[in-house]
């Protein structure tokens, strides 16, 4: 960070990663931005479910997302009000692909997931036939790295993922 920031020199009170993972388990909405063809910016928000480290989120192969997805798999999620609390991740996007064998119960477990964090906003998980053998239009962000605090900017900490 630049100078000014405030930012502490040592590292007390530095987020744990665990916490941070549980506002994105526990979030509605995530504002993810990817590129477009021509290098422009595109953001969207989108619903998905934080399962084993990574956001599962739906997007028809036609969507504007999923089609810069496809062609440039880097991407961010946000999360937060820039202010008291924010996490913004670096990573890649794109259709999820996982082993043919664990693609049914992924898919069961992302539909279940979903439809306890949206019923009440009137989605129903028998919308998403994601345990398919195409598994609809489930798509995956893995992590790269991230930079999250929940009080600017005395906890900002990063972290690197493998």
């Amino acid at each position: 960070m630049p100078d000014g920031y405030g930012v502490p020199e040592t590292d007390d009170g530095l987020l744990d990663w665990a916490e941070v993972e549980a506002r994105l388990v526990h979030a509605g909405e995530y504002w993810m931005a990817t590129t477009r063809p021509d290098g422009r910016p595109h953001v969207v928000p989108r619903w998905g479910v934080w399962i084993d480290h990574h956001l599962y989120y739906d997007g028809a192969p036609t969507t504007v997302h999923a089609r810069n997805a496809s062609a440039n798999q880097a991407c961010a999620l946000h999360l937060g009000d820039g202010r008291e609390s924010s996490i913004i991740i670096e990573g890649r996007g794109g259709r999820s692909e996982p082993l043919r064998n664990d693609l049914a119960q992924l898919g069961e477990r992302v539909a279940a997931e979903i439809g306890r964090k949206y019923a009440e906003r009137g989605y129903s998980p028998d919308a998403d036939p994601w345990s398919d053998d195409e598994a609809g239009g489930l798509m995956r962000f893995n992590s790269a790295k991230a930079l999250a605090w929940f009080s600017f900017p005395t906890d900002l900490t990063r972290f690197h993922f493998g």
